[in-house]
C-alpha cells in the first residue's frame, strides 16, 4: 500500500470524485483508507448516562485504496508513488518531479547518523577469574 497514514489523497473515482483530504487511517489488510471529509456515513449514538442525549453522529467511512492518488506536496498534482533512495534508506518517489514524498527523510539530506559501538560483553566468572590472578602476581 503506497498511502500511508497524513498523506494528502486525492479521491479519482465514486461519489466524491475530486475531493482532496489528508488520511485518518489506514488498513492495509483489507485495501482500505479513511480520508477526511470524505464517504461521510450517519451514525447513531447512545445516551450512556442519565443526563446525555442520544443522538446522530456523522462518521467518516473507509474507501479502497485503489481509489485513491497521493498528492505531492511539491508539484501539487496526484501522482503515482515511486520507490527510490535517500540516506540509504528506501522512501517512496514523486513518479512527476521525483520529490521525496516521506516527510522524515525529505529534509535530511547530508546529515549521517553517529552509529555507537555496543560495550563489549564480559562474563562475570571471567573477570573475577581476571582479579584473582592479578592479586597473586602482585602479592
Amino acid at each position: 500500500m503506497n498511502v500511508k497514514l497524513n498523506d494528502n489523497v486525492l479521491v479519482i473515482t465514486g461519489k466524491y470524485a475530486g475531493k482532496q483530504g489528508k488520511v485518518i487511517a489506514t488498513s492495509p489488510k483489507t485495501g482500505k483508507v479513511t480520508v477526511q471529509g470524505v464517504n461521510i456515513q450517519h451514525k447513531t449514538q447512545k445516551a450512556k448516562r442519565g443526563n446525555d442525549v442520544s443522538k446522530i453522529v456523522d462518521v467518516e467511512g473507509a474507501i479502497d485504496v485503489s481509489n485513491v492518488m497521493v498528492v505531492c506536496p511539491a508539484c501539487d498534482k496526484a501522482t503515482r508513488v515511486k520507490s527510490g533512495m535517500a540516506d540509504g534508506k528506501r522512501v517512496r518517489v514523486c513518479g512527476k518531479c521525483g520529490a521525496v514524498l516521506d516527510t522524515a527523510y525529505a529534509g535530511k539530506k547530508g546529515k549521517a547518523a553517529v552509529k555507537e559501538e555496543p560495550k563489549k560483553r564480559t562474563r562475570k566468572r571471567a573477570a573475577k577469574a581476571e582479579a584473582a590472578s592479578e592479586e597473586k602476581v602482585e602479592g
